[in-house]
């Protein structure tokens, strides 16, 4: 199938943790897909065991972006658990808002890249929380996605590295809803 041409062509459609089983391997495909070159990296093999950990919180979110009936792009995630926001460790003076929106994955398939895509999602997933902030992991040795997510409103707070294989990343934050 030929990509479509714009990013407001594809149909949105939200889930929720009653729908993992159904969407599970869509997940784990466009992960995959997006993440091809890199998929001899023992952390990116474990993705679907992220999934199945996020997929388990009775609040999970998600968004999967649809090409006619090809799932391209993804974002899902979580609340926080109250007083137990681990991003506040990062900062010296931490907001006073307390209610925040774990976002813990995004995914577009290559042929969708540099489309807007990733920002449809994005805004899909949390343009709907009801949350104060958000906060999202990036890889440190991807400067132009930290850049694309601070374009969004999300900044740098911290660094973290959440398992000893995996990568280290910038913690970011952002108030909703996104500017």
């Amino acid at each position: 199938m030929e990509p479509i041409l714009s990013a407001a062509d594809l149909v949105v459609r939200r889930y929720t943790h009653a729908d993992l089983p159904q969407i599970r391997q869509t997940l784990i495909d466009i992960h995959a897909d997006a993440y091809a070159d890199a998929m001899d990296d023992e952390f990116n093999q474990r993705f679907p065991w992220f999934v199945d950990h996020w997929g388990g919180n009775p609040d999970f979110d998600c968004v999967i972006a649809w090409d006619g009936d090809e799932a391209v792009a993804f974002a899902y995630g979580a609340p926080a658990t109250l007083k137990r926001e681990w991003w506040r460790e990062h900062m010296k003076a931490a907001p006073k808002k307390t209610r925040t929106f774990s976002y813990s994955e995004l995914a577009v398939r290559t042929d969708y890249r540099k489309m807007g895509v990733a920002e449809v999602v994005t805004n899909a997933l949390l343009d709907e929380r009801d949350e104060d902030l958000a906060v999202l992991l990036v890889d440190i040795t991807h400067p132009k996605v930290q850049e694309l997510y601070e374009s969004w409103g999300f900044r740098k707070v911290g660094e973290r590295q959440p398992f000893p294989d995996s990568p280290v990343y910038a913690v970011m934050l952002a108030e909703l809803p996104l500017k």
